[in-house]
């Protein structure tokens, strides 16, 4: 592990900054709850319906919002104070939770209330995420500590991820799925605590008198101009498209492959979140100079190849030992890919540029999760794995052999 230029373990530089320690403490509140949600969704959906397509119609319904609303939430990112509508989209998702926890444990949810209510929050995500990510940079100072900031905050996320399943397998199994939503609606507090706690001057720095249309025009005309931003993208939408569809997955490995129970299910979550969280403190400890290409590439081989081995698995150990290879390598990848991307983008078009990530990132998953629930429908998991982890892998191996022909950098493994 390398040291910053004091002393501080590069791993925690980011942490010398106020603002960032009171976000990185709430956040791990708030995203054990998200995590709680998560499973409880997917199982309350699986118990309503039995059906991993209309559990693929969750998950897209949760994500077409950002696929629709990214560009524009991008540009009013830009346009308002981050932390302002930041603190609106963080209140708004408590309140989502809050009703989804009410109907579950007052016994009366339905699958078209659980529709709804994943539409709406994606409706909100769609601001939040891009607003997020784009103030990840104001609370560090500026790109000093950026890479470790996102680093670190993909540590959380992942840490929340390897906590979050299992405590919402054993609440679930001892109380009923409504007290994991009941409990996410109370996690928010903590978010929105630390955001009021903040003292942040603002920056927003867009160009005068443009209006809304002009301010997505400039952010899609500098992501074509920068080939190191489209290059990053095009990968990772191969991958969000075809590889990343967990939500799907998962859930019907534990209970249609291997015959488990909620808290089984809340192990294999916590096993991906492991390996996720491996990999974030690896990118944290191991990127103090800027993100390293080779990473994006590993991190594509590490997820389509634990992917593929899990078609083949009858024991929920070696389940959860592939489900952590995955999870290392998605956020190998996706925490290098956000680093780059924030490192070539201005400040003034952060937000307009992070929109155009999560939309290739989150946007393209109701897509994926559509295709997996019915291949996975049609002629079941492990072909779904295969089709998933195989073309995913195909995918970024196609595109760096025609970065290769073109003459441009290709990450070299090292």
């Amino acid at each position: 592990m390398t040291r910053a230029p004091g002393g501080r373990l590069t791993l925690l530089a980011p942490l010398r900054h106020r603002n960032f320690r009171l976000f990185f403490a709430g956040q791990l509140v708030s995203l054990i709850g998200s995590w709680m949600q998560t499973v409880g969704q997917a199982w309350l959906v699986l118990s309503l319906t039995r059906s991993p397509f209309l559990l693929g119609v969750i998950s897209a319904l949760q994500w077409s919002p950002v696929l629709l609303l990214s560009l524009p939430a991008g540009a009013v990112a830009d346009r308002v104070p981050k932390r302002s509508l930041i603190l609106i989209t963080q209140t708004l998702l408590l309140l989502l939770a809050l009703c989804l926890g009410v109907l579950t444990t007052a016994g009366v949810v339905r699958y078209w209330h659980v529709a709804l209510l994943a539409a709406l929050l994606g409706s909100v995500n769609a601001f939040d995420v891009p607003a997020r990510q784009a103030f990840i940079v104001e609370m560090v100072g500026g790109t000093e500590d950026l890479t470790g900031a996102i680093a670190l905050n993909s540590s959380i996320f992942n840490g929340a991820r390897l906590i979050g399943p299992g405590v919402a397998g054993l609440m679930i199994a001892a109380w009923g799925v409504g007290t994991a939503f009941l409990a996410n609606a109370a996690s928010f507090l903590a978010v929105i605590a630390a955001l009021g706690a903040m003292r942040v001057q603002s920056t927003v720095r867009v160009t005068p008198g443009a209006g809304l249309l002009m301010h997505i025009a400039e952010g899609v005309g500098f992501i074509r101009s920068s080939g190191a931003v489209s290059r990053v993208l095009g990968g990772l939408g191969v991958l969000s498209l075809f590889a990343m569809n967990f939500n799907v997955v998962v859930p019907v490995l534990a209970r249609v492959q291997l015959h488990l129970n909620a808290s089984g299910f809340g192990f294999l979550m916590a096993a991906q979140g492991a390996g996720a969280l491996a990999a974030s403190l690896i990118v944290a400890g191991t990127c103090a100079r800027g993100p390293r290409p080779s990473y994006l590439l590993w991190g594509a081989v590490f997820l389509c190849t634990g992917l593929m081995a899990l078609s083949r698995v009858s024991r929920p150990g070696v389940a959860g030992a592939w489900l952590f290879l995955a999870g290392l390598g998605t956020v190998m990848f996706t925490a290098t890919a956000n680093s780059t991307v924030q490192m070539e983008t201005p400040d003034a078009l952060r937000g307009r540029v992070m929109s155009m990530y999560a939309l290739v990132f989150n946007g393209l998953a109701p897509f994926g999760a559509l295709m997996m629930g019915g291949i996975i429908g049609a002629w079941g998991l492990p072909v779904g794995l295969i089709v998933g982890g195989g073309v995913g892998l195909a995918g970024t191996l196609g595109v760096r052999g025609l970065l290769r022909r073109a003459g441009q950098p290709v990450p070299v493994p090292g």
